[in-house]
């Protein structure tokens, strides 16, 4: 049974409706006993950082979510579930996130370098994402890459973006006015950054690789 995490954030229901689709056994729940039975975690995130981590210690689910991806199950982060593994935001004055990836999240400079074009931000729209170090490990590519064709595109909507002190756990990597990952990858860890449940064919690929796995 895959769990999609609910701790009153985030677009829960497209990323149950997506899995559903693909014939896979979901269950939306924020109760922490029910997270420590599920086979394999999603944590989907819309919204700012330190009120996430605020409302999963609240809760009680910071250490369900921990010690499921601590013990190799299958887990998958999107959007702000991706940048919740990190280290720390700068969102909002700033704020500790889950410390399972060591790095940090910046948010978007609206003028990337003297003389560049101006940014929009939040980043929002399609963007091509291409392989990054960590697509493939000796010689194995990425499980949640498999079928899905090198220089696609994803849809994405941030504002902030994550910076790994570990560039090795990069998967898929774009560019807005900055470098940044699109997906990291370690073990039993998969997150993106864009949204896979938006992301049309390309998206439902990924999601039925990690229902695959």
């Amino acid at each position: 049974m895959i769990v999609v995490v609910d701790y009153g954030m985030g677009n829960l229901r497209s990323v149950s409706n997506a899995l559903e689709t693909l014939g896979a056994s979901v269950t939306v729940s924020g109760d922490p006993a029910e997270l420590a039975r599920a086979q394999k975690l999603i944590l989907p995130g819309v919204g700012a950082f330190p009120a996430a981590m605020r409302e999963l210690t609240m809760r009680g689910l910071v250490e369900p979510v921990k010690v499921a991806i601590a013990a190799g199950r299958p887990y998958l982060g999107i959007c702000l579930g991706l940048q919740l593994l990190f280290d720390r935001s700068d969102e909002a004055g700033g704020a500790e996130g889950l410390s399972v990836l060591p790095g940090i999240v910046n948010r978007f400079q609206s003028m990337a370098a003297p003389g560049a074009l101006k940014l929009r931000v939040p980043h929002m729209g399609w963007n091509q994402v291409t392989r990054g170090q960590r697509s493939k490990v000796r010689g194995q590519e990425c499980p949640l890459l498999r079928d899905i064709p090198e220089g696609s595109f994803v849809y994405f909507v941030h504002s902030y973006y994550a910076q790994p002190d570990d560039r090795s756990i990069v998967a898929l990597e774009t560019a807005y006015g900055v470098q940044f990952p699109a997906m990291v990858w370690r073990d039993n860890l998969y997150a993106t950054q864009f949204h896979p449940e938006k992301s049309q064919a390309v998206g439902l690929q990924l999601l039925k690789n990690f229902v695959d796995l």
